[in-house]
């Protein structure tokens, strides 16, 4: 066995790693563009009449605004014929005192082959129906469910439009803007054999 002493293994050098770009002095904020040249929204202006409104990029997404009357015919065109099989998203935003029409429903689709996104946006009145897209994407059964509950929104042609965040006999819709922030008295709808309608465990306490 030898006597001499072995080296010990040396750690590896590490590496520093490249100092990041310094942040800009001045950043650019982005900026609304025009986009009716998209080809998706030249597409959808040729393929059906009066359907594209406005073609708007914003921080590199595409909004289209379209029309409320005719909005499965345009979801129908963007799957069939242009792709956009999936729906990722359906939601709405009030508006309460706009004159354009007090909700925005939106509709986000994607297309999986080249990963575009596109933001349908359609305005519409208080009162006015909208017509369901579940016979186009089977996925929006819920999500109209959900704006309806949370909305008011109806939506023709859903096969079970049924609240599905609050329950059947709940009073208003909690995202309209006019809804109480405090929340309202909801206890006779809860316990119908302890509270009277129109009583619920504050009204109980108040009059105790």
């Amino acid at each position: 066995m030898s006597d001499e002493k072995q080296s010990p293994v040396q750690p590896a050098e590490e590496k520093t790693p490249a100092p990041k770009p310094p942040w800009e002095d001045k950043p650019v904020p982005p900026v609304h563009e025009d986009a009716s040249s998209d080809a998706d929204a030249t597409a959808l202006a040729a393929a059906i009449e009066g359907a594209l409104l406005a073609a708007d990029r914003f921080a590199g997404e595409l909004t289209l605004s379209v029309p409320y009357e005719k909005i499965r015919e345009i979801c129908s065109f963007f799957k069939e014929e242009q792709g956009f099989k999936f729906l990722v998203d359906l939601t709405a935003i009030d508006w309460m005192d706009r004159e354009e029409g007090r909700f925005d429903v939106v509709y986000w689709i994607h297309r999986h082959s080249d990963s575009k996104r596109i933001r349908l946006r359609t305005a519409l009145p208080l009162e006015e129906p909208i017509d369901s897209v579940v016979p186009v994407w089977k996925t929006a059964n819920w999500m109209e469910r959900e704006v309806y509950d949370m909305f008011g929104i109806i939506f023709e042609g859903h096969p079970n439009l049924e609240r599905i965040l609050t329950w059947e006999g709940f009073n208003g819709h909690p995202l309209r803007k006019d809804f109480p922030v405090e929340g309202i008295d909801t206890g006779a709808a809860i316990y119908p054999d302890v509270y009277p309608p129109g009583g619920g465990p504050d009204a109980a306490e108040e009059g105790a």
